[in-house]
């Protein structure tokens, strides 16, 4: 005799939109049926939601669901034992109005044929065939035990938005996931989470998911990420924890970092070995010549690249040299400078734009100052030779940008009143600006600085210029200076990335000419523009100039660009050594 179902009477005489079975509540029914759902269930035709989860005796949905049930938007049937077949016959025909289906927690080793998997592959790929889940948007598919995926889930289902995938036995992504280059995968496609998988490649081709937004591929096997990833035009959230990454500095960055700064620094990875295999290439395809043509030929492939040339100390007449003090080890050791001539700065918005960059720098490859900080000075301003030391906050003194000469002390207990009341005013749980850099000092009894030869301080990183030093639409030459608690490596990276930065942005300001602006401080009258073609302009590099970093007895420390700094990206920048 079969079981009584009053929950489905009830159901079909008060025509409800939604059904939730308990699965505890219904597990024996279930399993008097033969482990499946009862036909009574089909004579529900205004369904719109059905639940029934955790239901360890449901192996089987029956036939013909979807054909009894064409008005279903949502359908959760998690921690279940569903097998592919027992899906395959419930699942058998389109669900138009589908928009949530949950099938976690099954057991799942294959997906039934309906979402693209291998049974009726044949099927799901005749050409104008409809696709099965034209709406559905969030598919959860969990803690099984899927191994792939194939290119039918994206005919199956072609506006899903969410796809869950963690807990499974995945080995790649996207894998078989993306059909075949001509079609579209996944237009709407914004989160993508496959956690706890055994992932070991993540390839480039996650790029060809447009609106990727969210990616969760956390406690895998990865050992590599693909400079791909950067190309994601919309990702902001990648939680890429838990994989043991060959590369230790992106690995301390996933488990620290937000994932802007991530991106960026697989971008210039990418860039730097795509360079690297330019080169190579190049030097294979470079024909033997005797008569010197080679150096005509390295020149002509320099046009159009942005042009640097280094000026050694052994050729400067009046070489900046910065004195580092003992003291500085315990506080923030590391330190790198280097003289940058020829920027252009006055034209338009340029100043503007030098100063978004460096903020943008500080907030990406600095990991918000907490791996470097950047400080830029006008070199005319600067008195050498420099000494990089460290003083008691109670005697440090300094002019900061827009401020009148204050002790460091004081100047941070200002900030930190100045942050509280604007943390209040906003209703903010945290600070913002300038203020949230404030607890790099905490319990420091000494304070780094830089100091000029008049005794004066012009820096105090991480936290403020001095206004003595500034940058202003009329300079022309700076002095650049990287300082880092974490390692010497970081600082020259962030310092190549600098120099880079303002080329691309001395270049832009060359090539689009811009009337004068009068926003700075200073009323002297405008230059007159020059005129040039992109080509010139490319032609006419930045100098930077070698700046060596001594101890108190003299002895070298570091010396900033050395031949292998700013080779991080040939292929961008020709460096005239």
């Amino acid at each position: 005799m079969a079981a009584a179902w009053p929950e489905l009477a009830a159901a079909a005489r008060e025509r409800r939109r939604e059904l939730t079975l308990p699965g505890a509540t219904v597990a024996e029914r279930v399993a008097a049926g033969g482990g499946r759902l009862p036909a009574e269930l089909l004579a529900l035709p205004l369904l719109q939601s059905l639940e029934l989860s955790g239901c360890a005796a449901l192996r089987e949905l029956g036939p013909g669901l979807a054909a009894a049930l064409p008005a279903l938007h949502t359908l959760v049937l998690s921690g279940n034992a569903l097998g592919p077949a027992g899906l395959g016959a419930g699942l058998g025909g389109p669900l138009p109005a589908l928009r949530l289906l949950d099938l976690s927690g099954n057991g799942l080793e294959a997906l039934p044929a309906a979402l693209g998997g291998a049974g009726d592959a044949g099927l799901s790929e005749e050409e104008g065939e409809p696709a099965a889940f034209p709406q559905l948007r969030s598919l959860n598919l969990s803690g099984n035990r899927l191994r792939e995926l194939g290119p039918g889930l994206a005919r199956a289902a072609p506006q899903l938005q969410e796809l869950l995938l963690s807990g499974n036995r995945l080995r790649a992504l996207p894998g078989a996931l993306l059909p075949p280059a001509d079609a579209a995968p996944f237009p709407l496609l914004s989160r993508l989470e496959a956690a706890d998988n055994e992932v070991e490649e993540l390839s480039p081709d996650i790029a060809a998911l447009p609106a990727l937004k969210s990616l969760d591929v956390a406690n895998n096997r990865l050992s590599a990420l693909p400079a791909a990833l950067a190309d994601c035009p919309r990702l902001k959230d990648a939680n890429l924890r838990g994989n043991p990454l060959r590369d230790r500095r992106l690995e301390k960055m996933v488990n620290g970092c937000q994932t802007r700064a991530v991106l960026e620094y697989l971008r210039s990875k990418g860039r730097a070995e795509g360079g690297r295999e330019e080169t190579r290439r190049r030097k294979r395809e470079k024909p033997q010549k005797k008569d010197g043509g080679d150096g005509e030929r390295d020149e002509a492939e320099a046009v159009g690249k942005l042009l640097l040339k280094v000026l050694h100390v052994g050729d400067n007449p009046a070489p900046m040299v910065v004195r580092a003090s003992p003291g500085v080890r315990d506080v923030r050791p590391y330190i790198v400078c280097c003289v940058l001539r020829g920027v252009q700065l006055r034209p338009g918005n340029a100043l503007r734009r030098f100063l978004s960059a460096q903020t943008k720098l500080h907030e990406d490859i600095c990991e918000k100052r907490t791996a470097a900080t950047i400080a830029t000075h006008d070199l005319q301003l600067v008195k050498g030779p420099l000494t990089y030391g460290v003083q008691p906050p109670a005697e440090l003194k300094i002019t900061p940008l827009g401020r009148k000469e204050i002790k460091a002390k004081d100047l941070l207990r200002q900030l930190q009143m100045e942050a509280e009341e604007q943390r209040k005013q906003k209703k903010r749980q945290n600070v913002s600006g300038l203020h949230k850099y404030l607890q790099l000092l905490n319990g420091k009894d000494n304070y780094p600085c830089l100091v000029d030869a008049e005794g004066v301080v012009i820096s105090f990183p991480p936290i403020t210029n001095s206004e003595k030093t500034k940058v202003r639409k009329t300079t022309r030459d700076l002095f650049l200076e990287v300082t880092s608690d974490t390692s010497l490596q970081t600082c020259k990276d962030v310092m190549d990335a600098l120099i880079l930065k303002i080329a691309e942005l001395n270049r832009f300001t060359m090539e689009n000419k811009e009337e004068g602006s009068g926003s700075d401080d200073e009323s002297d009258a405008l230059c007159g523009a020059v005129n040039m073609s992109p080509s010139q302009s490319t032609q006419q590099p930045l100098v930077v100039e070698q700046v060596r970093v001594v101890d108190m007895d003299g002895n070298l420390k570091v010396l900033y660009p050395s031949k292998t700094d700013l080779a991080t990206a040939p292929s961008l920048l020709a460096v005239i050594r």
